[in-house]
């Protein structure tokens, strides 16, 4: 196959299992959590890096901000041999009682988004694969978290979350909304593939507290000064059981 024309990755250049941020710095960040790591690739908001943490080759790509590039990441990925992948990424908190800093396991994806419906009708379930979404669950637990396990929503308009909106999804009793997972989930599943979601919590929507509005750093609850690094443990750490 030719080479992939965002990712710029070849068949033989990434594993079976990927960890996709949004982010391409936290790329980085997950690979200063693991043993060995090398950058395969570079491009738009694309960082591809293998890694291995505790003997697990895996590979870490980066998606961009929503659900078109990360459909794009994930297509690309799937044509050069990744056949598992674990979103690890930010979300805000669409209950009162989650706090900034809880760690949340999505076993559904409300698509309040365009993407997966280029590729399938609404009705259809965004939902991850149960290996996936147990190996997370574990992965806290052997990294003594506990987890908010539920459904969340993926949304386009990230400044267009109206006060409505977000009662709708509180009501519904979505425990979070984020940007990729509705598309990650939709894709695996048709491609015959496996993806889960572990996202930590930088906000609550609820409450008031969106991302670049909340306490200053030092006034924030210990839990949620190492957020990103305790969901990249976790992540990590169900790498080693998928």
């Amino acid at each position: 196959m030719a080479t992939q024309p965002h990712l710029l990755v070849d068949d033989g250049d990434v594993h079976d299992i990927a960890l996709i941020p949004g982010d391409p710095g936290r790329v980085d960040r997950i690979a200063s959590h693991c043993d060995e790591s090398e950058t395969i690739a570079q491009n738009r908001e694309y960082k591809v890096v293998n890694a291995v943490y505790d003997g697990r080759e895996l590979t870490i790509c980066s998606t961009g901000i929503g659900c078109p590039s990360a459909a794009i990441a994930l297509e690309e990925l799937s044509n050069v041999g990744v056949e598992t992948f674990v979103r690890v990424g930010t979300t805000g908190a669409l209950q009162r009682e989650i706090e900034i800093g809880d760690m949340i396991v999505a076993t559904g994806a409300a698509k309040n988004e365009g993407t997966s419906k280029r590729y399938e009708d609404v009705e259809y379930p965004a939902v991850p694969d149960y290996e996936v979404l147990s190996a997370l669950v574990d992965g806290a637990e052997e990294n003594g978290e506990d987890v908010h396990v539920g459904p969340i929503a993926s949304d386009d308009a990230y400044y267009a979350e109206t006060d409505e909106y977000v009662e709708n999804w509180e009501a519904a009793g979505l425990l979070s909304v984020e940007m990729e997972a509705a598309a990650v989930f939709t894709l695996a599943r048709r491609k015959g593939l496996r993806a889960g979601a572990i996202c930590t919590v930088d906000g609550n929507l609820v409450k008031g507290t969106q991302k670049g509005t909340d306490t200053e750093d030092d006034e924030l609850p210990e839990k949620a000064k190492n957020n990103v690094a305790r969901a990249i443990d976790i992540a990590l750490e169900a790498t080693t059981n998928l």
